[in-house]
């Protein structure tokens, strides 16, 4: 399997002075994945959690749903013209009766912001596709305190960004604050499909008491891999787009940008966020 850090040369210049050393960074590798044996998407990630986040994928494709109807996630030997091995092909094998959902390889579906159906077309996919409408009840409850020292904590747990700083992450919290889980990817996407993935292995779909914070922005496919999880709040450090704040009102999903420090905008799902109380403390 190969290295989530690679070392290359880099000529370092500070302050007019020119030095040469070797550089930590993030390494990228392509992975494919197959189902039932056919090849159905490439992503480029960050090698390590690559079952996890195959399912997690899935999850997000409206394919699996629960722990049993995966059967077997394996790589693929004999990847190559010469049979080795180079772990990245796996191939996600469902239980024997699952019913597929239409997923052809001219990637026909909604999941990726950069193709695919757009617009209304996509919210409308998303809601009739997805496993778990968002239905907690009753509703999570976040203060705003807790929500801003949040940001703070997946940073400190990345350590593979303390070496490279290169890389996105993604974490659970449950409503209390507590991490439940953080991954790290060079592709965002990524990192919340192992954060799926290794939730629908562990048996813990719909994910319907969490809070996923994103290292970056909440595109349309940050919030579409929430919402098919189940994950009532969505947290982003950075701005969502405005698919994504449509796709939140549309399923009831809570969508919080710009999380930084004491600061946060709420563009959706506002019952869920203790804003009031905010606002009188103001």
């Amino acid at each position: 399997m190969g290295r989530v850090t690679e070392r290359r040369k880099v000529i370092r210049i500070r302050d007019g002075a020119v030095s040469e050393r070797p550089d930590t960074l993030v390494a990228e590798e392509p992975l494919e994945i197959r189902l039932n044996g056919k090849p159905l998407a490439i992503t480029m990630r960050t090698p390590g959690d690559d079952f996890a986040l195959a399912a997690g994928f899935l999850v997000s494709e409206g394919v699996l749903g629960s722990a049993d109807e995966l059967q077997s996630i394996v790589y693929c030997a004999g990847a190559t013209a010469d049979g080795s091995n180079t772990y990245n092909v796996v191939d996600v094998k469902t239980a024997p009766g699952l019913v597929l959902p239409d997923i052809t390889l001219e990637r026909n579906v909604y999941t990726t912001s950069s193709c695919g159906l757009c617009g209304k077309a996509s919210l409308d996919a998303v809601r009739t596709t997805a496993r778990f409408p968002i239905s907690d009840a009753p509703p999570v409850r976040l203060g705003t305190e807790l929500l801003a020292g949040l940001p703070d904590r997946l940073r400190a747990a990345q350590r593979v960004f303390d070496r490279t700083g290169g890389l996105h992450a993604a974490a659970l919290f449950s409503e209390e604050g507590e991490l439940l889980d953080i991954r790290e990817d060079v592709g965002r996407h990524n990192a919340v499909d192992k954060l799926v993935g290794r939730a629908l292995q562990d048996g813990r779909l719909p994910l319907s008491r969490a809070v996923l914070l994103v290292s970056g922005r909440a595109s349309f496919e940050l919030a579409q891999k929430a919402v098919m999880a189940g994950i009532p709040v969505l947290a982003a450090v950075s701005a969502p787009s405005s698919l994504a704040v449509d796709l939140a009102a549309e399923t009831g999903l809570t969508l919080v940008g710009f999380l930084r420090g004491a600061s946060m905008n709420v563009y959706a799902g506002e019952h869920r966020i203790a804003v009031r109380a905010a606002a009188s403390q103001g």
